[in-house]
């Protein structure tokens, strides 16, 4: 997700994700890699638990992905701001290059999210939000075409993105989306999209110190609804998906303040992807563990490109791999 324009409230609480990548040399980057590295950020020490079930022994593991899931449905993919596409191995640190997007639109991209068929489904805005579409984007090839059912209607054209699964362990899912708060500076908080018909729903504003945020989304195969919110500190919440409501949020006071940002969750461990205004940084990346409240956010550093987008399925894996 990018900032919009004139977006900034100022409200100390928690909202959003977003990403920005510029463009990159190499197919394949590690911690750095060829790109460089902006240094190390440090661990930003504890962030609390997120999870009710969270104790030193981990998080819940719950039910795991569904039979029917590819190994490309269990990565993370991301975004850049130059419409390349990457697939991300977060225990390997290594992001892998798929391909350029030619969506044949004049928006820019600014979410994703991704399907258990590793389908992923992207946002493309207009600067000042006039406008807004969605694109499915082969994860294997980059390949793009319209959503041509989604329509988004005014408000809801700039969003966070989120599929999760309607029951834990279920193979079944819904498309979770948080419009942003733009030149009007209130989100109108969740929605869901229909891909049946097409249609956006609004749910409900985001409830507490986070109403009228803006926030990146990601979900798990458990059911579960989480949304990063760029406040100051940044935090991250737990999202009831039948109201829009936030639970208790985590404060991650030592994760900048981006103009670009996403979101994922991947093996109990949550991915922040941050990058300022600064176009010559490109993005960082934090890993928040719920199990023991650590917050690492020198994981990677300067990546290469700048993220503006995160999506990962509800086959990935919701506990650490062996």
């Amino acid at each position: 997700m990018r900032v919009t324009p004139l977006r900034v409230l100022p409200v100390i609480t928690l909202l959003g994700l977003v990403a920005c990548s510029a463009e990159a040399t190499s197919n394949e980057f590690t911690s750095g890699g060829n790109s460089g590295s902006g240094g190390p950020g440090g661990t930003g020490g504890e962030g609390g638990g997120l999870f009710p079930s969270s104790s030193s022994t981990g998080i819940d593991p719950g039910p795991g992905p569904g039979s029917d899931c590819s190994e490309a449905a269990k990565l993370v993919y991301v975004l850049s701001t130059s419409n390349e596409l990457y697939s991300f191995r977060p225990d390997a640190r290594q992001f892998t290059r798929i391909g350029t997007m030619n969506c044949g639109t004049s928006l820019s991209p600014n979410s994703m999210a991704v399907d258990r068929d590793a389908t992923a489904w992207v946002n493309y805005t207009a600067s000042n939000d006039s406008a807004g579409a969605i694109f499915k984007v082969s994860t294997e090839d980059a390949s793009c075409a319209p959503a041509a059912s989604v329509t988004l209607p005014s408000g809801w054209t700039r969003l966070g993105m989120g599929f999760s699964s309607d029951v834990a362990g279920g193979d079944a899912e819904s498309l979770f989306v948080a419009g942003t708060a733009g030149i009007s500076g209130v989100s109108p908080g969740l929605g869901r999209i229909a891909l049946d018909t097409g249609v956006l729903t609004p749910i409900g504003p985001f409830s507490g110190n986070l109403f009228g945020q803006s926030a990146e989304l990601t979900g798990t195969g458990e059911g579960k609804l989480f949304g990063f919110f760029t406040s100051i500190p940044v935090q991250v919440a737990e999202i009831d998906k039948a109201t829009g409501a936030t639970g208790s949020a985590v404060s991650l006071p030592n994760v900048e303040i981006p103009s670009a940002w996403a979101f994922s969750f991947w093996g109990g461990d949550f991915y922040l992807y941050t990058a300022p205004s600064n176009a010559a940084r490109t993005s960082n990346v934090t890993r928040y563990r719920p199990s023991d409240g650590t917050i690492d956010t020198g994981y990677m550093t300067n990546v290469g490109f700048r993220i503006v987008g995160a999506g990962v399925s509800t086959c990935a894996p919701i506990t650490p791999p062996q």
